[in-house]
């Protein structure tokens, strides 16, 4: 495939731009090639500058369950557009939107709409704070939970050990009250807690760690976090971004059977506009701005276009056999993948929880962000190249996972595994 007009417009684009894209995956350098510029999209493709068409498993990172372009929430959009972009005031659109959630989360009693999945963990980790009067913060190596300063942060090699920032730019006070424990390590992250008690306000997590790969929890690590929050008085925020409405209508939490005290969301949601929310035990919640003492607020939270997307997105996920039909598309999908690899005799770990999967190119499970890193970027760097020319958009990192839509068709299944198979194949 030809990505001319792609190369000009990032050569262009990196004169005004920083890096030329607005989010740094974006910028395919991890793959070794010039990213592609979207025009338009469909289904389950997308289309490029240059007129090439991928079958897309990108989805915007998640949000494109239904497929892209959805009449229904296209309609909605449009119908929103027609009667307003913003208020900065109240609407109906946004009670309707949180009784849908709150109706899909039996844990969320209440809910503040917010623009963006960072915005969402910051005002989160925030409100706990609050809560509890506690400072400290504990997160897993391996999790991301959006951009905002004490998210930022890797641990040292003690267990008791205060994190040190990884980026430039996050001052060293504000790392100092985030802990970082390795995922699916319960033990480890008992010992930490008991080295801080009565210090820690949170833990948060995602319940599947969408940004290491796919990795799912193991038996028995979601409900001894929530043993060890309920009995240290610690508030149990899931990260429910990614895998909100996505693993099933209520989420990670309704699949795993263990239930945060606060809950974040985005993508989904808003049906593919920027949104975001945070939610849960009303005694908690209470504590927000204006009923409470925590502050947070913002110009676009809950508008309108975003709402309507929303609202007409979860109406449709609703539908009888919407999940199994993920499920299982999912399932063939990743059967002839590894079909595919054990043919080529490539070492590799398909891992999948719902419409949720991931390549690793080794033979063992991977279990935590350290499993992660025995990863080799050039091979799979060689195979996202590949199967970029056979015309499938995967996401341009080993350590992303790659999302499922109802819109992907069978064809469309076995000209990614007959892809596949070209591609290990050049490994």
């Amino acid at each position: 495939m030809k990505h001319q007009q792609s190369s000009d417009l990032f050569a262009k684009a990196k004169q005004v731009i920083p890096g030329g894209v607005n989010s740094p995956v974006r910028a395919f350098k991890s793959v070794g090639c010039d990213p592609i510029f979207i025009a338009r999209a469909s289904g389950s493709k997308v289309f490029d500058v240059d007129d090439n068409a991928y079958i897309d498993y990108v989805g915007s990172w998640g949000p494109m369950i239904l497929g892209h372009c959805h009449p229904k929430v296209v309609e909605a959009i449009q119908q929103t557009a027609a009667t307003g972009a913003s208020f900065g005031a109240p609407t109906v659109r946004e009670t309707q939107l949180a009784e849908m959630v709150c109706e899909a989360y039996p844990n969320i009693e209440k809910i503040r709409m917010v623009s963006s999945g960072t915005e969402a963990t910051m005002s989160a980790i925030r409100l706990a704070r609050g809560y509890t009067g506690r400072d400290k913060i504990l997160k897993f190596d391996g999790c991301y939970h959006g951009h905002a300063d004490s998210l930022l942060v890797k641990a040292g090699s003690g267990l008791a050990t205060f994190g040190v920032p990884t980026s430039s730019g996050v001052p060293a006070d504000f790392a100092k009250h985030t802990l970082t424990a390795t995922y699916n390590d319960l033990e480890e992250t008992k010992a930490m807690v008991a080295a801080s008690p009565g210090e820690i306000a949170c833990i948060i997590l995602e319940p599947i760690a969408g940004n290491m790969g796919c990795v799912a929890p193991k038996p028995g690590f979601l409900e001894g976090l929530r043993q060890l929050c309920d009995d240290q008085g610690i508030v149990l925020i899931i990260d429910e971004v990614m895998t909100g409405f996505r693993v099933a209508y209520g989420g990670a939490q309704e699949r795993f059977g263990v239930r945060g005290d606060l809950v974040t969301l985005g993508k989904i949601i808003g049906g593919g506009l920027p949104v975001g929310a945070f939610g849960g035990k009303r005694e908690i919640m209470d504590y927000l701005s204006p009923e409470g003492g925590v502050y947070q607020a913002g110009t676009l939270s809950g508008n309108p276009l975003a709402m309507s997307a929303g609202i007409a997105t979860l109406q449709l996920l609703k539908q009888d056999g919407f999940y199994e039909g993920i499920e299982d598309k999912s399932a063939y999908l990743c059967k002839g993948l590894q079909e595919a690899a054990t043919e080529a005799k490539v070492p590799t770990s398909l891992q999948r929880v719902g419409g949720m999967f991931c390549t690793y190119f080794q033979a063992e499970e991977v279990c935590n962000f350290s499993d992660v890193k025995a990863e080799t970027p050039e091979i799979f760097a060689r195979f996202f190249r590949c199967m970029l020319d056979e015309g499938i958009n995967l996401a341009p990192s080993q350590y992303e996972t790659g999302f499922m839509s109802i819109a992907h068709s069978l064809e469309d299944l076995d000209k990614t595994i007959e892809a596949a198979n070209k591609a290990f194949k050049t490994l």
